[in-house]
């Protein structure tokens, strides 16, 4: 029978204590609800919407797996490109070829804005149908990624009606082929205001009414390519009012590396995701989005890896280090615009997720042992331990049956523990 401890305080304390938080708690419980749990892709592939076909995804993975064999034919071969460690040669480069075969795209915006450029209303009519409609086939032969949609034209007064007219045709004609995917993902670019931000949520209701979906169906995401979307005008971060504004509907903040780059007056030889401009603002976007479900995503490189094999292993290497680098910072998902980009995307990502393996598994298993280890890991850290062995084998960098092998947990145990408070 355990002994009685002795307390001072009456139990109308703790009462008082909840009646004054509950509030708090409650608001704290609605604004930063934690990471969904769902699967983040580790890129997005843009592509103009007068180019996209159903088609586009298996393309980009022939021509990435044809640019490895003109230009690293074999595992050394890439290995060596890429600085690679002779032990992870061979996994890493078997591993991409199969990813390219597979599943080449994992997320694929249909680009109505940059990319895209100002077209005549009757063009940009038919285009938006017929990207509806070429995604809806895709899905239909099994060709279509995980997660696809389109990035509209922005709220700011000289595109809005067009903007506007284009989600409606899209979503239109989409759901006229069958229910809307799940994976289907909306981009709003060049944010500048928090009240942008709630324009969307109000058109996404109307959205939602018109085509007879249920309210909160329709989420967006948020690029940041201007400065106002950082630090506002009375020295407050617009992106945190503009996660919030997003009444929940906001699914990832997408750092925008060139518009973002010439705001600021960099010069274009020194527009990169490395630059301290960038590093600043996405560790913005970061901290505002922490704990909220909302996801960031890196930018892009605009060197391309085409021509001859000396410039294209250049242009690797830079992509590869880039795409490395934004790992490390918790970048896990960034912009691929040209199918050469994807050997690379998926070597970095996959011998992250490789060098880390043995470390992270081991860690998560004692954890969940209880035993003893050269680390005293802390329920916050066994979260991320299960967060980066779920994201590795989301991507295919790593198997099932090492990961379960090596940690002897099941994926739903690992969820689990990556789930915030529910594994102590």
């Amino acid at each position: 029978m355990s002994q009685a401890v002795p307390t001072s305080l009456p139990g109308a304390v703790h009462d008082r204590l909840d009646a004054l938080l509950a509030p708090v708690d409650a608001d704290l419980a609605r604004r930063y609800p934690g990471d969904p749990g769902t699967r983040q892709p580790v890129h997005t592939v843009y592509v103009p919407a007068d180019q996209f076909t159903a088609g586009t995804p298996r393309d980009w993975g022939d021509r990435a797996l044809a640019a490895l064999d003109r230009h690293a034919p074999d595992a050394g071969a890439f290995a060596a490109v890429l600085g690679l460690p002779a032990d992870l040669a061979e996994p890493v480069y078997t591993r991409v070829r199969a990813k390219l075969e597979r599943e080449p795209v994992e997320d694929l915006r249909i680009d109505f804005e940059d990319g895209y450029g100002t077209r005549a209303d009757a063009e940009e009519d038919e285009h938006a149908a017929r990207a509806a409609r070429l995604l809806a086939e895709a899905r239909g032969n099994g060709c279509a990624p995980p997660y696809a949609g389109i990035r509209m034209k922005c709220l700011e007064a000289p595109v809005r009606r067009r903007g506007v007219r284009t989600l409606d045709i899209f979503l239109t004609t989409l759901l006229g082929h069958g229910p809307l995917p799940d994976g289907l993902l909306l981009t709003l670019p060049k944010v500048t205001s928090a009240e942008q931000v709630s324009a969307m949520v109000r058109l996404l209701e109307e959205c939602e009414k018109a085509l007879g979906l249920e309210p909160g169906r329709l989420g967006f995401e948020i690029q940041v390519e201007t400065s106002q979307a950082i630090l506002s005008a009375d020295g407050t971060a617009t992106v945190a009012r503009m996660v919030h504004a997003a009444e929940g509907r906001a699914t990832g903040l997408h750092y925008g590396t060139f518009d973002y780059s010439a705001a600021l007056g960099v010069s274009a030889a020194h527009q990169a995701s490395d630059h301290p401009a960038a590093d600043h603002a996405k560790a913005v976007m970061q901290v505002a989005a922490a704990g909220t479900g909302v996801r960031v995503s890196d930018g892009s490189t605009n060197v391309l890896p085409v021509g001859g094999t000396e410039q294209v292993h250049d242009a690797w290497r830079l992509h590869h280090r880039l795409t490395r680098r934004a790992l490390a910072r918790a970048y896990h998902q960034g912009w691929d615009m040209h199918p050469g980009h994807l050997p690379t995307r998926y070597a970095a990502v996959f011998a992250f997720h490789l060098e880390g393996f043995g470390r992270a598994a081991d860690r998560l298993a004692r954890y969940a042992a209880r035993t003893a280890g050269d680390v005293l890991d802390e329920p916050a850290t066994a979260r991320a331990l299960a967060a980066f062995l779920l994201r590795g084998l989301d991507c295919g960098a790593l198997e099932p049956a090492e990961v379960t092998r090596r940690t002897g947990l099941t994926r739903r145990r690992i969820e689990e523990y990556a789930r915030p408070g529910s594994v102590r």
